[in-house]
């Protein structure tokens, strides 16, 4: 959990809080924060985040991880910042959500044809292990151990 204190019933992250927590470097966090991506505050001579830039760096960490850019990250970011009061602000919104919607939806299908087309390939390895009167998976672990 993070502090406390600070005059709030909000918690609030270090930046070697949040490096620590998610396994990254406090110089990741810093880079995030120049791009845009998450904003701290400064308590003294300590910079901190709430739980809402934590929520943010959540989210950067997940799109990195399924490989979107920063520059895509920031811009879906920017949807959470966007004027509620303001109507022509919502349905840009909307559209680029349902945008990013039908992009994700056909990354989807790709990822699931690409793991079902893997599936069949191993299949086929086993079944052709069988043929030469072999247990796959016990092959399959003499290999890992040679090979680790």
């Amino acid at each position: 959990m993070g502090m406390t204190d600070l005059n709030s019933s909000d918690d609030y992250y270090t930046v070697a809080h949040l490096a620590t927590e998610f396994g990254i470097t406090p110089r990741a966090i810093r880079l995030y924060e120049s791009k845009g991506l998450i904003r701290s505050r400064r308590v003294g001579r300590a910079m901190i985040y709430d739980h809402r830039q934590r929520a943010r760096l959540k989210i950067v960490l997940r799109s990195k991880r399924l490989g979107f850019s920063l520059e895509a990250t920031k811009a879906y970011l920017d949807l959470y910042d966007a004027d509620r009061t303001n109507p022509e602000r919502l349905l840009s919104m909307m559209q680029k959500c349902r945008q990013r919607l039908h992009e994700l939806e056909a990354q989807r299908r790709d990822l699931e044809a690409t793991i079902n087309e893997l599936r069949a390939v191993e299949l086929s390895a086993q079944d052709d292990l069988r043929l030469l009167n072999l247990d796959p998976e016990a092959e399959f672990q003499a290999f890992m151990a040679d090979h680790s």
